[in-house]
């Protein structure tokens, strides 16, 4: 038990300190504990390989998953939607607010923070400028929108929490997505609210005051539509196509509903549909993947990097040996309550701590803990997803500063606007949950 205990705070205070990167903290860290505790090479070599063939299917899943939504953003799939909304919402704060949250939520779809953020900033602040509106207003709304998306299965928190706890990451997604949707109307509910507050602050502009003096137009759009991939490696938009990938987009949604096919292979055939039909010449196929290879790399190698180290956490026995500790020191009383109790933990400590030492280094050993009372390892995961709109407001998560660079505003002053919104997001993500058996209020 101390030697597991050992192993994860040497981890987290190695991984917050920035002394070493995640994915070699993941990979360094437990051989050289399973080594010093006297485990012998063969044995070690044999756990790492074998975690990390548990997580083969969530990495294959995470690269064609990234690489299939690069494709749509690069081909302009969401650049309709994009032009539509900044001309719908016109010169009314309250459409522009919400118009910030729909399109915060459409583009964060493809799970990446940062693209959400540069998208969402570049096409929606020249409104907020323009009309004199609070950018807070705009980094509080895109923030909890990308929250609550970035549940997906090919966003980085529930990607981790299923490789920790060695879960498909549709068997954590799919009841969650209820939750999901009550999450994403609530920060649309919310954007109505301080729309409104803009409104009755800066009163209405006229539709001659707008028309008289034009702040938005299509090029603007397309010079402020940054992509994930660089603007120099970009091979080009395919916009006479929007109507055929956002059709792919929606067919491979409903297979990953339906569980069709496993994700990782749903996304595969994807990815490969969308390449063949977006650019069918060999050399454009190469430039895409180029372009987004970075993006990819670095998500998957941590992911099988997580293998060595849930692989060997398992192999010697330290995450059972915690768990009795745990059990030792948990009252018996509050052993059925482990998953709401995660839940509201998991707002905190995934606010001081990054995801990376909350869902590998923490939530396995309440996971293996909470099944001494039957609360499943699935279940486990999906109240560990639910403080992610607070996560977001972690001085820890590097796109947060990108937002609040992007939009002009003070870090602080986005963090003391943002957090109760967050937290009533969070709850409100949390009780739906329960309500609909994502996961039990009590074992």
């Amino acid at each position: 038990m101390a030697l597991g205990f050992s192993m994860i705070v040497t981890f987290m205070i190695l991984i917050m300190t920035k002394r070493l990167s995640p994915m070699v903290a993941l990979s360094l860290i437990p051989v050289a504990f399973a080594l010093s505790a006297g485990f012998p090479v063969d044995a070690v070599g044999k756990m790492m390989i074998d975690g990390v063939r548990t997580l083969a299917p969530t990495g294959v899943m995470l690269m064609f998953a990234i690489l299939y939504f690069g494709v749509m953003i690069d081909a302009g799939m969401f650049d309709p939607a994009i032009r539509a909304i900044v001309r719908l919402v016109g010169a009314d704060p309250l459409k522009v607010v919400v118009g910030t949250a729909v399109l915060a939520a459409v583009v964060s779809l493809d799970g990446d923070g940062s693209t959400t953020y540069m998208i969402t900033v570049a096409a929606m602040l020249p409104l907020y400028q323009r009309l004199r509106m609070s950018a807070l207003n705009l980094t509080c709304v895109a923030m909890l929108a990308g929250g609550v998306m970035n549940m997906t299965p090919w966003g980085g928190p529930l990607a981790r929490a299923a490789s920790a706890l060695q879960v498909e990451p549709s068997a954590i997604f799919l009841p969650m997505l209820p939750a999901m949707a009550a999450g994403v109307a609530g920060v649309i509910a919310l954007s109505f609210i301080l729309g409104g507050q803009e409104r009755r602050r800066l009163g209405r502009l006229t539709l001659d005051d707008a028309n008289a003096d034009p702040f938005v137009d299509d090029g603007l759009i397309e010079a402020t539509a940054l992509v994930r991939a660089q603007p120099e490696a970009r091979v080009g938009g395919r916009p006479r196509l929007v109507w055929v990938n956002a059709a792919l987009t929606l067919a491979l949604m409903a297979a990953l509903v339906a569980d069709a096919m496993p994700v990782a292979i749903l996304f595969m055939l994807g990815f490969s549909a969308a390449l063949m039909i977006n650019y069918p010449r060999i050399e454009d196929q190469r430039r895409t993947i180029a372009s987004h290879a970075a993006n990819v790399v670095s998500v998957v190698a941590i992911i099988f990097a997580a293998g060595i180290f849930t692989g060997i956490l398992s192999g010697t026995g330290m995450v059972e040996a915690m768990s009795r500790g745990l059990l030792g020191i948990v009252p018996p009383a509050w052993g059925p309550y482990l998953a709401p109790i995660t839940a509201v933990v998991s707002m905190p400590f995934t606010f001081f701590l990054s995801n990376d030492a909350f869902y590998f280094g923490a939530l396995p050993v309440i996971a293996e803990t909470a099944q001494q009372y039957g609360i499943s390892n699935a279940e486990m995961a999906r109240a560990a997803l639910v403080g992610q709109p607070v996560h977001l407001l972690s001085p820890l998560v590097p796109s947060t500063y990108l937002l609040v660079g992007l939009a002009g505003v003070e870090l602080g002053d986005h963090q003391r606007f943002t957090l109760k919104w967050a937290v009533l997001i969070c709850v409100l993500i949390g009780v739906v949950a329960m309500l609909t058996g994502a996961f039990p209020m009590t074992a």
